[in-house]
C-alpha cells in the first residue's frame, strides 16, 4: 500500500434502513487486530518452550480515531449509541485498501476543542463479533 490521505478514512454506521451513513471524516486513527493465545505448554514440550494451539484464540479489532463530524445528526447519532450502550454495524473506509465491517461498541467519546478552532472528538470502538474485510479492487 502506498501513500495514502489520512482524511480520506471514513466512518460510517449502518441506519434502520440497512444503508451505511458517513458520520465522520477521521484526521488520526489506529485499527489494532488482536487474537488471544491457547497455551498447551505441558512437562513434555520441547525445550520447555511455550506451546500455542493454533486457530483457537478469540480475536478482536480495536479501532480508534479522532476528527470532526459530518454534521450535529451525525453527532447525535454516536453520542445517543454510547449513552444506550448499544452495538451497531458499522463500516471503516480505508482508502485504496479496502473496508472494514462488523458489529462493534463504541467504549469511548471524547469531545474537545480550543476556543479558536472546531470541536473535535475522539472515539474509540470494540469489536463485538465477526468482521468482514472487502479488498478494493
Amino acid at each position: 500500500m502506498g501513500a495514502q490521505r489520512g482524511k480520506d478514512i471514513l466512518l460510517k454506521v449502518q441506519d434502520s434502513g440497512g444503508k451505511f451513513v458517513t458520520c465522520a471524516g477521521l484526521r488520526s486513527n489506529r485499527i489494532a487486530f488482536n487474537t488471544e493465545t491457547v497455551d498447551v505448554t505441558d512437562a513434555d514440550a520441547a525445550g520447555r518452550w511455550r506451546e500455542l494451539l493454533g486457530g483457537s484464540g478469540v480475536q478482536r479489532a480495536s479501532i480508534s480515531g479522532s476528527g470532526l463530524f459530518k454534521d450535529a445528526q451525525s453527532d447525535a447519532v454516536i453520542r445517543r449509541t454510547f449513552f444506550a450502550g448499544n452495538i451497531l454495524t458499522w463500516q471503516i473506509i480505508l482508502p485504496d485498501f479496502g473496508s472494514l465491517q462488523g458489529s462493534f461498541q463504541i467504549t469511548a467519546l471524547e469531545y474537545s476543542g480550543k476556543h479558536d478552532s472546531e470541536v473535535t472528538f475522539d472515539i474509540a470502538l470494540e469489536s463485538a463479533g465477526l468482521i468482514g474485510f472487502t479488498e478494493l479492487v
